[in-house]
């Protein structure tokens, strides 16, 4: 191991410990295979297990890389995932993610993710991500704005996907029913 690298590892086990976090991710998940995190031993800001917590998450932005998971929509795992972990009900969590812009690409259907990506010879790596996050009863909301502009048609979308009249109607109508904005 060059002498770099092992300065590199020395720094980071020295940061982690010294600032009492676990190093560990914790492995009991509600959204099983997505959205791993930490445990924040004794945080001085405590988390309100008692409040629902209702977040709307705006994403436009697709993933950086094509065969890789869009990490503006696993946040959305981490958010349910760690807040379970912190005492949440789960039934206290509710989730909606509005996708405008580039990011639709990231809710295409394999078949089309294909022929829109075809390096991608896997088919759409959100796919599984976006069938648990549907599990837990996230909704899971496309611009039809945005879909139109890209002659996008409902069935070129994963089966969990609904479409708006508008990424702007939705996130309005949300937050006028309680949702908190996120915006990637």
């Amino acid at each position: 191991m060059n002498t770099i690298l092992k300065q590199l590892l020395f720094a980071f086990i020295l940061s982690t410990s010294l600032c009492g976090f676990s190093q560990e991710t914790t492995s009991k998940n509600t959204i099983p295979n997505f959205g791993f995190t930490f445990e924040v031993p004794h945080p001085d800001f405590k988390t309100d297990t008692a409040s629902e917590l209702k977040i709307v998450y705006d994403v436009t932005a697709k993933g950086k890389n094509l065969l890789e998971l869009n990490g503006f929509i696993e946040s959305a795992a981490r958010f349910i995932n760690m807040n379970v972990n912190a005492g949440v009900p789960a039934e206290n969590i509710k989730i909606a993610i509005v996708f405008h812009s580039a990011a639709i690409n990231d809710i295409l259907n394999d078949e089309t993710y294909l022929e829109k990506n075809p390096s991608a010879k896997d088919g759409n790596p959100n796919t599984k991500l976006i069938s648990e996050l549907s599990d837990f009863g996230a909704e899971i909301i496309v611009c039809g704005q945005t879909a139109a502009a890209a002659n996008i048609s409902k069935d070129h979308f994963l089966p969990e996907v609904k479409v708006a009249l508008s990424a702007m109607n939705a996130l309005v109508q949300l937050q006028n029913k309680g949702y908190q904005l996120i915006k990637f």
